[in-house]
């Protein structure tokens, strides 16, 4: 584990969620920002601009259950529905009253969840946490517009488990080199720190439990995409187009779903935008959240 990625988890933070140890970091002034990451890595994926952040936010950065240094149980049921649960947990852990969203890939699912939630609350007059607004990064939104890797297909399958101990480094880095953009390639320091998140506490062995979430795009499909047509809350989209998974194709379909759509198309990018282009993600983020004032 390199020296950062060590300085990470140990300026991290804890709660519980169902009994199970949650990491968090949570840094900065101002109001509160909640940064929600992608499948398969960790809260470490917003390393690059999480500093910057801080200049203007209160930041807070979880593992979710079963991912980074967070709890990872072999029986625990693995969902979106459950995750929301947990970030509404730490929400009312660290009493918080609203907060601004930043999401990626699988976190992108977690956020359609909670905006659902908090429209749903709304409509019925009840109390909730105040979404004050939400970016997206590259992230299955649309399920028709997702395109899986061969190796998230068989992961879901009934053989899933059985893949869980041949997925290696290399495999690790085969399969980011295909989704991160040409000339914004992972390092490979940064395919070691991916891979030690993942492998940590015996991360594998779930790979195949956590990965449902393909599934529950499909089936809740009106009600994840619904808040994004609807939003009663500002929201941006930041997509690297290169992506092969959910790229430009992703944002061309956004455009056409969503009214007065907000998009930065970021040419050079591929799926992880926040680690490939940190600057360019920063920039259109700050301004995006200067507009809310």
């Amino acid at each position: 584990m390199t020296e950062l990625l060590k300085k990470w988890q140990k300026n991290g933070l804890e709660f519980k969620h169902r009994e199970h140890r949650i990491f968090y970091r949570m840094n900065g002034k101002g109001e509160v920002l909640l940064l929600v990451h992608g499948f398969p890595t960790a809260s470490w994926d917003w390393h690059k601009i999480y500093d910057d952040l801080c200049k203007q936010f209160t930041v807070i950065a979880p593992d979710m259950i079963g991912f980074g240094f967070s709890a990872k149980p072999r029986n625990h049921d693995y969902s979106i529905l459950d995750q929301a649960d947990l970030l509404e947990s730490l929400m009312e852990e660290l009493e918080l009253n609203s907060v601004h969203l930043l999401c990626h890939d699988y976190g992108d699912t977690v956020g359609q969840e909670l905006l659902a939630r908090y429209m749903e609350r709304r409509e019925r007059g009840r109390e909730t946490v105040d979404i004050r607004s939400i970016c997206f990064l590259n992230g299955g939104l649309f399920p028709e517009s997702h395109n899986p890797r061969l190796i998230q297909k068989l992961l879901i399958s009934p053989i899933g488990f059985l893949l869980n101990p041949f997925l290696t480094k290399a495999k690790l880095r085969s399969n980011f080199k295909a989704i991160f953009g040409k000339d914004t390639q992972a390092t490979d320091t940064e395919i070691n720190e991916f891979y030690d998140l993942i492998s940590y506490n015996n991360g594998k062995a779930i790979m195949n439990k956590l990965i449902r979430y393909m599934a529950e795009r499909r089936r809740y499909r009106e009600r994840w995409v619904r808040p994004l047509i609807d939003s009663p809350v500002p929201v941006r989209l930041i997509n690297g187009s290169q992506d092969p998974i959910s790229g430009r194709h992703l944002a061309e379909r956004y455009e056409e779903l969503v009214p007065r759509p907000d998009v930065i198309h970021l040419a050079e990018a591929g799926h992880y935008p926040q680690t490939e282009r940190p600057d360019l993600v920063l920039q259109h983020y700050l301004k995006f959240a200067d507009g809310l004032s």
